[in-house]
């Protein structure tokens, strides 16, 4: 099998010139880590704990290349990477009580195993889809590459994670900006039951490195000396010259992909090869044969740090479960944020849409020096819609960043940027592309903060929008996506007044935003906008007009609907809210505008399923039901994809509908 090393055994080892301090300590390291999975395999067996994924056999790995790294340099792992978490010298009892779900661990109770990072010990820690990791430690070093630190970044991926299509991308990021990632796969044989050569048609992994024009070595993961002697060297020279490195490390896992899943799908021949290369046996033995250690001194070793586990395992086991708290648990999807309001300038000059965009994040790139903007074509071409036209002169390529087509890995990167103290705007070309860059804004973004407090300091420009003939890939409003995902903001302005001073304070706040812009209103709709930097509060609309008989909800390109169909009749008095943000929402606005008029029309150019004129009619009649003097009315485009042809286009959105029902609301 292509994943067994071509090393006989015994393990081969070359102590160099290190001492017999540095030969001990990763002897320690990978020892500790054997000796806790061992300590949890009894547990899990006496169902103390609840599931367990081993990392026996791989130990060299995780130990080798975090005793490499220096202290504060970040290092994402996976969920067989007990040792980095242990050479981090994490306490022991944090990391039981976080497997525990309890209040020591890292992320209160929330979430189990590795899925947890620190800022504290510099480590970022998987979600379970695996592949964003990588552009994940991609915008870490980019933010070290801003800040001219010297230092590298360390991620980790198993062999079957680099089918995916995030380790494809960040692999490219990092060659195309000479980005200082250690990309560390360990091939460890199969994935869960899956063999390599079910997974991928070359000898080795690392030779793809070539393809994206990487530096790339093998090396052989049980030898804990062969991996820190590489690794070290290879992080030296990346420090002194920035680049990218992918290592293959050749090793395999003892134990099932988790316990349950047991090895029966191993052949015994390869079963008895690794257990012959056990990194942790070898070693010892070459210590001792070094006269290094004794076996009596291995055995009060190990005494030793079971005493310690032990110790540690009983501390955690004895704190008390998690009290539920209903207020904390809601109030940490969102990271604090204290909004203080800038009032705008007096003077002013009319924009367009699209001018007031151009202007808002102008004014923010003056404001935040750790501000990066990220998108395809926005460097010199100035995107496609030539918002960031002439930004690259003014603040420079290192900041205003041409992509290479990869929605996942850049929001990832976004993310990475975050960690690291920057502020990411992420240009998807349109919405649409945005289908590719779901997962990580979903599940990374969205549940960093809850999960572990980390900050997602991330805004999303997202052109949208049908009724510039685009079609259905290039027309969605898909803001609904998104409003249903706790632990994101979606900002959806219709006017360049508020666009401007909501895209400011959208990346002032350091959470997720998800930012709007109406494709066809970029270049109709002009205002006077305040020049200089003001910005406005998210989560409260905009009351556009004020009448008595009907209120009329909308967002962007509807609302415009909406002043364009009531001029035809003047004599309807109508209350028309421009929610201007959909998430969080100004329901306050809404209650009382509806308690005064009786009559609601809910319209959105979203087709209508699902949508959220359905959340926003759902709480009307649960908080204003005996208020209502007919029906809510929900007024959308049909539920179709999105046509090209002017006509069919027509006939798709809500615009032609909105009218008639109008009417029949008035006489109801």
């Amino acid at each position: 099998m292509g994943h067994i090393s071509k090393e006989k055994s015994p393990l081969i080892f070359d102590r160099k010139e290190y001492s017999e301090n540095q030969l001990l300590s990763l002897y320690d390291g990978m020892l500790t880590s054997r000796l806790i999975e061992e300590k949890m395999l009894v547990l899990l067996r006496q169902g103390k704990i609840s599931k367990w994924f081993s990392g026996i056999g791989q130990e060299a790995i995780s130990v080798g290349v975090t005793a490499v790294l220096e202290k504060n340099e970040y290092i994402l792992p996976m969920h067989r990477n007990l040792g980095v978490f242990t050479t981090r010298k994490i306490p022991l009892y944090r990391l039981f009580a976080q497997w525990q779900g309890k209040a020591s661990g890292f992320t209160k109770g929330r979430d189990r195993s590795f899925h947890f990072g620190t800022q504290e010990y510099k480590i970022i820690g998987m979600i379970s889809h695996l592949g964003p990791q990588m552009g994940v430690a991609c915008g870490i070093a980019l933010a070290n590459l801003l800040k001219d630190n010297n230092k590298v970044t360390a991620v980790f991926t198993g062999e079957g994670g680099t089918s995916e299509g995030d380790f494809h991308e960040a692999l490219n990021i990092a060659s195309v900006w000479d980005l200082p990632v250690l990309f560390c796969i360990e091939n460890n044989g199969y994935g869960l039951s899956t063999p390599t050569n079910e997974q991928y048609n070359c000898e080795n992994l690392a030779d793809r490195g070539g393809g994206y024009g990487i530096e790339s070595h093998i090396v052989d993961g049980n030898n804990i000396l062969d991996v820190y002697d590489t690794v070290r060297k290879l992080a030296d020279s990346m420090r002194r010259n920035p680049r990218p490195v992918l290592l293959e490390f050749k090793t395999f896992r003892m134990r099932g992909h988790e316990e349950a899943s047991g090895t029966k799908y191993v052949p015994q021949d390869v079963m008895d090869h690794w257990a012959a290369k056990d990194p942790i046996a070898c070693y010892k033995k070459y210590l001792i044969d070094q006269q290094v250690i004794s076996e009596e001194e291995d055995l009060q070793k190990k005494s030793g740090i079971k005493s310690e586990i032990d110790a540690h395992w009983e501390r955690a086991n004895n704190e008390p479960p998690i009290g539920v708290d209903l207020k904390e648990e809601q109030g940490d999807v969102f990271a604090s944020f204290n909004f203080q309001q800038i009032k705008p300038d007096h003077s002013t000059k009319e924009l367009r849409l699209i001018d007031a965009i151009a202007d808002g994040l102008n004014e923010s790139m003056k404001r935040y020096e750790n501000l990066v903007i990220m998108g395809q074509d926005i460097a010199e071409y100035g995107g496609v819609f030539k918002i960031t036209e002439g930004f690259v002169k003014k603040y420079g390529k290192a900041r205003v960043r041409n992509t290479p087509i990869c929605e996942s890995a850049i929001v990832s990167a976004g993310y990475g940027l975050s960690i690291n103290n920057h502020k990411a705007i992420v240009e998807m070309q349109f919405a649409d592309f945005v289908s590719s860059g779901f997962n990580p804004i979903v599940n990374l973004l969205a549940k960093s903060n809850y999960r572990w407090g980390q900050a997602s300091d991330v805004v999303i420009r997202m052109p949208c929008g049908a009724g510039v003939g685009a079609g259905p890939f290039h027309s969605q409003t898909n803001e609904a996506w998104f409003t249903k995902t706790p632990g994101l903001k979606v900002v959806y302005p219709a006017f360049p007044y508020d666009a401007k001073g909501l895209l400011a304070t959208a990346i002032e706040d350091p959470n997720p935003v998800l930012f709007f812009e109406h494709k066809a209103l970029y270049r109709s709709i002009r205002q006077e906008v305040p020049e200089g930097y003001y910005n406005l509060p998210l989560g409260k609309a905009s009351l556009l007009q004020e009448g008595n008989d009907i209120t009329i909800i909308s967002y962007g390109a509807g609302v415009h609907w909406a002043i364009e169909t009531l001029h035809k009749h003047p004599d309807i008095s109508v209350d028309i809210i421009d929610l201007r943000t959909l998430q969080p929402l100004d329901t306050e606005t809404i209650y009382r505008s509806v308690k005064k008029t009786g009559k609601v029309i809910v319209l959105q150019e979203d087709s209508l399923f699902g949508g959220v004129a359905s959340d926003i009619s759902a709480l009307i009649m649960e908080h204003c039901f005996e208020f209502l003097d007919a029906p809510v009315k929900r007024v959308a485009s049909l539920k179709t994809p999105i046509p090209f042809d002017t006509n069919l286009e027509n006939q798709y959105l809500g615009k032609k509908r909105l009218e008639k029902e109008l009417l029949i609301l008035m006489d109801y």
